[in-house]
């Protein structure tokens, strides 16, 4: 019988906004003990000041699965992975864990600045409970899988975002633990070193029967590696099994089309400290009366954000394209400029004739100096690019993901 490592039932977590963890570790387990006995929550609703992050969560983790985390923004997965890892401790509910638990929750997790990548190594070990000889035993492998031997005895506070999370990850995944618990930090990694930890993913999951919990917004890799999925809105889950069936709910219930949004009419708008969305809009140049836009048309893609940094630093904007199955169809990146404070706006075109038949999405990352992500804003825009009638009244999808117009033409030498 396959073992049981984690259960959650019936996990909550409520936050006073501006309060809870900027406090003491007593207040904070004060009230997490007031909310444990707490018979009823009507009488704490959400308000500017209070937000359930999670409610009513409930699901098993197996040895063995690699279960997927999927969710916008601001849907609690962090929060999630925060409680199952012990970070923090949940307002009501219980959850238990069977194993020792690695977590790259974000770049640096667990690292000390002032210490050597060595030191780093050896830190994380002892504090899953290792012994020094079972470290020295994976060191070779750790340092050959994350590539900074180089930069092996350099305080970690001077490596780059991308050598953090290479270190960080080998540590990790190396240092054997039984789940293994990975948040949207690879996304720091160049792509060469994301498949690599892909493929490090499924081999420790199926040889070693390890557990792993995974955060992505790409669909296709949720689809290619996770056996289990588990989607989260707002808080509450509301599609949870195998990761075909929950990815193919998942994409249904996304296909409510909108071509922009203001966000400066909402309560909150989209955003952090250095980056706050005010809008996104589609501009398509025609479309029919069920919203499907012709593949012949133009699509003119609008932006504007507020910018907000307390020291000068490049700034480019990625828009990035997916279609229905979370398949990245193409990245359009602005110039990496030096932009001041205040508000930015931005617009791109992607021309007629090019994109193919069917759904698709749009994200935009925010990313300053080439490596550090200040915001992603996930499925912000989405639409249906739909082929027209020929001359013969037949249409259908082309092969491949994109339908270019490039001429090819045909030559004959004459005889």
């Amino acid at each position: 019988m396959t073992k049981k490592l984690i259960e959650a039932e019936n996990i909550s977590k409520y936050y006073r906004l501006g309060v809870l963890g900027s406090r003491s570790f007593k207040e904070d387990l004060r009230d997490w003990w007031a909310g444990k006995n707490r018979k009823s929550r009507d009488h704490e609703p959400e308000s500017s000041e209070h937000i359930w992050a999670l409610q009513d969560i409930h699901f098993d983790v197996y040895q063995g699965d690699i279960l997927g985390l999927i969710g916008k923004n601001g849907a609690g997965k962090s929060t999630l992975l925060k409680i199952i890892s012990r970070i923090t401790l949940p307002t009501t509910g219980r959850i238990s864990g069977n194993g020792r638990i690695a977590s790259l929750l974000e770049v640096g997790t667990g690292f000390h600045g002032e210490l050597t990548g060595r030191e780093n190594i050896y830190l994380n070990g002892h504090i899953m409970g290792m012994k020094k000889k079972e470290i020295e035993r994976k060191f070779d492998e750790i340092i050959e899988f994350s590539g900074v031997s180089r930069f092996l005895d350099t305080p970690v506070k001077r490596y780059s975002s991308g050598m953090y999370v290479r270190l960080a990850f080998a540590v990790a995944a190396h240092l054997d633990p039984e789940i293994l618990i990975i948040d949207e930090v690879l996304a720091v990694g160049d792509a060469e070193f994301q498949l690599k930890c892909l493929d490090k993913i499924k081999s420790i999951s199926r040889t070693e029967g390890k557990t792993i919990l995974f955060v992505s917004h790409n669909m296709q890799t949720i689809r290619n590696i996770c056996n289990r999925a588990l989607v989260l809105d707002k808080g509450r889950i509301i599609a949870y099994g195998d990761s075909e069936s929950v990815l193919a709910s998942y994409v249904n219930r996304s296909r409510e089309q909108f071509l922009g949004t203001d966000y400066t009419k909402q309560a909150v708008m989209p955003g952090n400290e250095m980056i706050r969305i005010h809008k996104i809009e589609l501009d398509p140049k025609y479309m029919n009366e069920f919203r499907i836009i012709d593949v012949r048309t133009e699509l003119c893609i609008f932006f504007e954000f507020a910018y907000e940094v307390e020291e000068a630093g490049n700034l480019m904007v990625q828009l990035q394209v997916f279609d229905d199955a979370g398949e990245l169809i193409f990245t359009l990146s602005s110039q990496n400029n030096l932009f001041s404070n205040g508000i930015i706006k931005g617009k791109s075109v992607i021309p007629g004739n090019f994109l193919n038949d069917g759904l698709y999405y749009i994200s935009l990352a925010f990313v300053r100096n080439s490596n550090t992500r200040l915001f992603y804003l996930e499925s912000c825009l989405s639409f249906h690019v739909e082929d027209y009638k020929d001359s013969d009244g037949e249409y259908g999808k082309w092969a491949g993901m994109v339908r270019p117009s490039f001429p090819l033409v045909l030559n004959q030498d004459p005889e």
